[in-house]
C-alpha cells in the first residue's frame, strides 16, 4: 500500500513546527519527513508528532551529521519512529568535478551509512541536479554515487531529474529496485511562479504524473513525499497537492 508524506523543509518559512503538523493532519496527512533543522529538540518533536497523530517515516540528515555522529543520528532516527534515513545534499564546495571524485564520494557515503544500515535503517541518498552533470563519460555523478554500494537506496526527486533535463521515466527504470522513496515535486509553466522559485503544487505544473507514476509502481515504489522548495502558502500546497497524489 502507498504512503503519501510530507517534507517538512517545504514549511521551515512558517513556523512553529506545532501549528505546522497541526495543520497537516487537518489537511489529511498521516505521515512527514524531517530535515537537519528539527531535530535539536527531539523530545519537543516527538511530542508534537504524539498530540497530532503523524508519523515522522522518514528523515534527512547532514552528511557531517552520517559521518560524525553515526550514533547520534541513529538515536534521533529511532526516538523519532524512522525507518529510512537519506542524505539530501552536499555544499558546492564538497561537490567533486571528475569521475573519480564521484566514485570516491559514493564510497564515502556508503562507508558513513555503515552503522545506520547496521541499525536496520534503510539508507541513501536524495537527488538535486548537480548529479546530473555530464563527466564526459558514461557515467553521471548519480550513477557513480549508486555505485558506492548495492546497499545505497535513492530517494529520487522526480522534480530535479526533471530541472536537470531528463526524463524521469529512463531513471526510474534504470534504478528500479534500488529507489525506495520518490519525491514529488512539480515544476510551473516557464515565466510562472517566480516568486516561488519556480515550482508548482503538485498537479499543477507541467510534469507528466499521468505517465510517471505508472513507472513509479512498474519500479516497485510505494513511499511518496510531497515536496515544494519554496511555496508562498504552504497550507495551499499541502491540500492541493495531497488532492492530486491521492489520485495516483
Amino acid at each position: 500500500m502507498a504512503s503519501i508524506s510530507y517534507q517538512l523543509y517545504c514549511s521551515r518559512n512558517f513556523p512553529p513546527i506545532e501549528a505546522t503538523l497541526a495543520m497537516l493532519a487537518d489537511t489529511g496527512f498521516h505521515e512527514v519527513e524531517g530535515y537537519g533543522g528539527l531535530y535539536g529538540d527531539l523530545s519537543g518533536l516527538v511530542a508534537a508528532l504524539d498530540k497530532t497523530g503523524l508519523k515522522m517515516t522518514s528523515g534527512h540528515f547532514g552528511l557531517d551529521m552520517v559521518e560524525d555522529d553515526p550514533a547520534g543520528t541513529v538515536a534521533a532516527a529511532k526516538a523519532l519512529g524512522m525507518s529510512k534515513v537519506y542524505v539530501p545534499a552536499i555544499k558546492p564546495d564538497m561537490r567533486p568535478t571528475d569521475a573519480a571524485g564521484w566514485a570516491a564520494f559514493g564510497k564515502r557515503l556508503a562507508e558513513a551509512g555503515k552503522p545506520v544500515m547496521d541499525a536496520g535503517f534503510t539508507f541513501g541518498w536524495h537527488n538535486h541536479d548537480f548529479e546530473f552533470v555530464d563527466l564526459g563519460g558514461a557515467d553521471l555523478p548519480i550513477d557513480l554515487i549508486a555505485q558506492g554500494s548495492d546497499d545505497l537506496t535513492l530517494e529520487l526527486d522526480l522534480g530535479w531529474v526533471r530541472v536537470a533535463g531528463h526524463d524521469p521515466v529512463a531513471w526510474l527504470q534504470k534504478y528500479a529496485g534500488r529507489i525506495s522513496a520518490v519525491h514529488v515535486k512539480d515544476i510551473a509553466a516557464d515565466g510562472e511562479a517566480t516568486d516561488e522559485d519556480g515550482w508548482a503544487d503538485v498537479g499543477h505544473g507541467i510534469m507528466d504524473w499521468a505517465t510517471i507514476m505508472p513507472a513509479v509502481a512498474a519500479a516497485g515504489i510505494t513511499h511518496f513525499v510531497a515536496e515544494h522548495d519554496n511555496p508562498s502558502d504552504h497550507a495551499r500546497f499541502a491540500r492541493r497537492s495531497l488532492a492530486t497524489m491521492k489520485t495516483f
